[in-house]
């Protein structure tokens, strides 16, 4: 019997206009006209405790028999599943402050409602669409399991230094150390801006890897700019769920290039300073410029915990794609900002031509792109970000990284080519 398996591709990491520091333009119409014009199939629907927005998820959404909801009276294109990400804050161990950010998705929304009252029995729901609690990972994950065992709980940026599990400033060394006796229940982590799964894999953790954007806007340069790719046979919250545990049917991991992420290196972004791991260990940690200590970075932190050198795949391992958004590629073409007017035409004009992001960034091909009338330099940075082989300037405390424009060479054949 032959199973015929559909590709999703997901971003299930998503905020509302009510969290903080989020775009008051984020709606329910806005995230489903943008996912589409991305290539996105499955969003998350953020924030779900938060009154105001559940209300509004429910004014405007409806789910089906299968836990996966969809526009009412809508087209069948782009769906949704509940989900949410909550900020725990706790003493454990030697440190006294203990803070990470945990994605939780819900397989019905019987199932949302009773975790909304299980929060709403810990604290206010109102003030934030990622609201903070004192409750340990452990407990919190006890906690929601003996409400239902399919609520999936994933460690968020893993290993942002804040607000990661990994995280320099106060995270957790291991899965095992934060967890503890729930550990069993926790089957993925999100990796995060700063850090790819070639680097994850150096932990052994033995630990399934997704990918999502966190979304505070929608705009497509931040709407799916990581995001996982899914091969299951039907579209349904347990089958999502099947393969967030078990790794069947979690085909593939959509990143950008981790010196994209804001917390890649170490540094200090008062003083306009950043390093690599080995400078920062020769400067014992402090800045050069105020003599504080530096924001330790993903890939420095990676190295101090890792238990295998760099280069090591364990078996079984997903492929990953490493892509930076349309926009950032138009904008470095251009030289221009990512929202000024001609980088805006040219995006708008190449979806209108290729149907959405994700074909233009990985699956059209250089001649049907060129047949377009599409210059050929940017099509060349397409190509190369296509192929992991943009040089981007790592980020640090707080700082994206920044893109670099590739040397111009000439080609065998005499003609002016990017490298």
């Amino acid at each position: 019997m032959i199973i015929h398996l559909m590709e999703i591709i997901s971003d299930l990491h998503i905020h509302s206009r009510f969290a903080r520091a989020t775009s008051k333009d984020l709606t329910i119409d806005n995230l489903v006209k943008w996912a589409r014009v991305k290539g996105l199939n499955l969003i998350g629907t953020g924030d779900f405790q938060h009154p105001k927005w559940n209300a509004e998820i429910k004014e405007k959404l409806e789910e089906d028999e299968n836990g996966i909801l969809w526009l009412k009276n809508g087209d069948k294109e782009i769906s949704f599943i509940w989900q949410t990400e909550i900020s725990l804050m706790f003493s454990q161990g030697i440190k006294k402050r203990r803070a990470v950010h945990l994605l939780v998705f819900a397989p019905s929304t019987f199932v949302a409602d009773k975790i909304i009252d299980y929060l709403a029995s810990k604290g206010r729901l109102d003030y934030d669409g990622r609201p903070i609690f004192g409750i340990s990972c452990k407990q919190f994950v006890h906690d929601l399991k003996e409400i239902d065992d399919k609520i999936e709980i994933i460690p968020a940026h893993s290993f942002t230094p804040w607000f990661g599990l990994y995280g320099s400033d106060s995270g957790f060394d291991s899965l095992a150390e934060c967890f503890e006796d729930e550990v069993h229940h926790i089957y993925a982590i999100e990796s995060g801006m700063s850090a790819d799964p070639s680097m994850i894999w150096r932990l052994r953790e033995n630990i399934n890897i997704v990918s999502f954007s966190d979304i505070h806007s929608f705009w497509p340069w931040r709407f799916g700019r990581e995001a996982t790719i899914f091969e299951i046979p039907e579209l349904s919250y347990e089958n999502i769920v099947h393969a967030i545990r078990t790794g069947v049917g979690l085909k593939a991991t959509i990143e950008t290039p981790p010196e994209y992420g804001k917390y890649h290196w170490d540094g200090h972004r008062n003083c306009n300073f950043s390093c690599s791991p080995s400078e920062s260990s020769k400067l014992n940690g402090k800045c050069p410029v105020c003599s504080r200590g530096l924001t330790i970075g993903v890939e420095n932190r990676i190295d101090r915990i890792a238990k295998s050198p760099e280069g090591f795949k364990p078996v079984g391992a997903k492929m990953f794609y490493k892509l930076l958004p349309l926009h950032e590629l138009i904008a470095l073409h251009y030289a221009k900002a990512m929202n000024s007017k001609i980088v805006w035409e040219k995006y708008n004009e190449m979806i209108e031509i290729f149907g959405n992001e994700f074909n233009i960034l990985l699956k059209i091909g250089k001649d049907e792109i060129l047949k377009e009338g599409i210059d050929l330099k940017l099509v060349e940075l397409i190509l190369l970000s296509r192929d992991g082989k943009l040089e981007v300037k790592p980020g640090f405390d707080g700082e994206y990284g920044q893109v670099l424009m590739p040397k111009i060479v000439e080609s065998k054949i005499g003609q002016a080519k990017l490298f």
